[in-house]
């Protein structure tokens, strides 16, 4: 590892990434050395300035990063950051084990945090005031003498400023005169809203001098929000998490926090092309945490750009930016078109483009579609989740008739319950695929498996592509009308091909019913997407 990642940026505003820190202490997140070094990679490549790897020396799993991180990680963008406290009240820091394993952690860059709240100082330090500025000031020159840079987070400050203003700026100032090169304000409790955060931020920057940073929790729902608001105050370091991991409601998004600042304030915080990796960044990292990417993100997620109303579609039809706040193509994102009971004829001429169906500008097919689309909502079927059969439904228009690749001619599902508790699921599936007639009968955990698989039996043999096909999801509804065992159900299934996935629908009064429309569509398309031609 180089010490010092060479940069394309100045050294005058600061991206601080703290995921693997203070993001790993979300709930249900639980990072090995080997997800942090996997994550510690995405952010490098995404080009944050520095990367908060952990507290060397409070446990062998952070202490065992840093060293494998220097060894195994060559940075081309970050600085790799270690976290940890300023020393003991009434010791000194040169002799301090939890410092000298800050020092022994070979970052070159350490974040201290330090105590700027006074009732904080006196309950959980128990020590004195003026004690507690000496800690901050030995600790400070100590790791400055030993060739780091050096970080000062002060924890709890807008509640400190808040109850004691001038304490909490005493903390400020002793940080940047013993030579602190960022004094970062944290909202540790999550509790501050923007107006409140850049009224402070902006007096204390005046007040001291000092070159001040932003840590904030999301407690409220405006951590984001925040964090832009002291950046507004004067803040030149924004410490965020990626995705917004973190402790209770999490931290300051990464994600949206840069990009405003590179879209919004004109800001330069990443290197050349990085903004259009942050969509691909963002799920790589949900994949290494082991959670499913939010559908929802401002920026990263699949619904930020989608787009469902039909008076939204005419408008985007003339326009994409009128009702666009960005190019999705700036942060690697794409505009989707959902096709719904909303739909007008130009969310589905919009859809048949995207899907690389042309509707040669055919207002009678467009309508008949339109109309197909709201009668079989009507239904329950919903297409916005289910693309791959809005684009089967489409083709049939198009077409005039079905795609078809076989015709069922019956299938039936037999759930036994015998004596000792177990069940036995057995599906028969009756078909006609290129001319021949096939019989298949196979056995599954349930009876929707049992159908997929006696279905599989039956035409992998004519169609070997299917072999591919696996079905990755599946989600069913009782949908809204009718109560107890005669309701209406819809099923959504999802099928991976090993390189993408689609999703398709089917509505039934029988859940085994709707089931199989959904499977029916799912192999259909499957056989579109391996390039097969359908019968004729």
């Amino acid at each position: 590892m180089t010490e010092t990642a060479t940069s394309e940026l100045d050294d005058s505003f600061h991206v601080f990434d703290t995921t693997l820190r203070d993001g790993a202490q979300r709930e249900g997140i639980n990072l090995t050395v080997a997800d942090k070094l996997a994550i510690a990679r995405h952010l490098d490549d995404f080009g944050v300035g520095f990367i908060e790897g952990g507290w060397p020396g409070a446990n062998p799993r952070d202490t065992e990063f840093f060293a494998r991180a220097q060894a195994e990680i060559e940075f081309k963008h970050a600085q790799l950051v270690a976290f940890g406290a300023t020393r003991r009240a009434g010791a000194k820091a040169a002799d301090d084990p939890q410092v000298k394993a800050l020092v022994e952690s070979g970052a070159p860059v350490i974040t201290l945090v330090a105590k700027s709240h006074d009732r904080h100082v006196e309950l959980a330090l128990r020590t004195t005031l003026d004690e507690n500025l000496e800690m901050v000031r030995d600790t400070v020159s100590y790791l400055k003498d030993q060739g780091r840079r050096v970080f000062v987070d002060c924890e709890h400050f807008f509640d400190g400023y808040r109850a004691n203003p001038e304490y909490a700026k005493a903390v400020v100032r002793t940080a940047a005169e013993a030579g602190a090169d960022v004094v970062i304000l944290c909202d540790t409790n999550g509790g501050m809203l923007p107006a409140q955060v850049h009224a402070v931020v902006s007096t204390v920057l005046a007040d001291t001098g000092a070159r001040l940073g932003i840590h904030a929790q999301d407690d409220t729902g405006c951590a984001v929000a925040n964090t832009l608001a002291a950046v507004d105050g004067g803040a030149t370091h924004v410490q965020c998490t990626a995705n917004g991991y973190g402790e209770r409601v999490g931290n300051a998004n990464l994600f949206p926090v840069v990009a405003a600042l590179e879209l919004k304030y004109g800001r330069k915080v990443l290197p050349d092309g990085k903004l259009r990796e942050t969509t691909r960044i963002s799920h790589a990292i949900a994949e290494v945490v082991n959670l499913t990417p939010s559908t929802h993100q401002p920026y990263v997620g699949v619904s930020a750009f989608a787009h469902k109303a039909g008076l939204h579609a005419s408008a985007i039809k003339v326009d994409p930016d009128l009702y666009q706040h960005i190019d999705p193509e700036l942060v690697g994102n794409t505009m989707r078109m959902l096709v719904s009971d909303m739909a007008g004829r130009a969310s589905i001429e919009l859809k048949g483009k995207e899907l690389g169906i042309d509707l040669g500008g055919d207002r009678e097919l467009v309508g008949r579609v339109v109309e197909r689309v709201k009668e079989r909502e009507l239904k329950g079927y919903t297409y916005e989740a289910a693309d791959a059969s809005f684009e089967l439904l489409l083709r049939a228009e198009v077409e005039g008739r079905p795609l078809k690749y076989f015709d069922v001619e019956s299938w039936r599902a037999i759930v036994e319950d015998r004596p000792d508790g177990t069940h036995a699921n057995e599906a028969t599936v009756k078909l006609w695929a290129k001319s021949e007639r096939i019989v298949a009968t196979a056995e599954g955990n349930g009876p929707v498996n049992a159908l997929d698989r006696a279905l599989r039996v039956a035409l992998e043999k004519i169609y070997p592509q299917l072999a591919k096909l696996e079905l990755v999801d599946y989600k069913v509804r009782i949908l809204e009308g009718k109560h107890g065992t005669s309701s209406t159900t819809r099923v959504l299934i999802s099928t991976s091909d090993g390189s993408g996935e689609w999703a398709t629908v089917g509505v039934a009064e029988n859940v085994i019913a709707a089931s199989w429309q959904a499977l029916e569509d799912a192999y259909t398309y499957g056989l579109l997407r391996a390039g097969v031609e359908p019968a004729r």
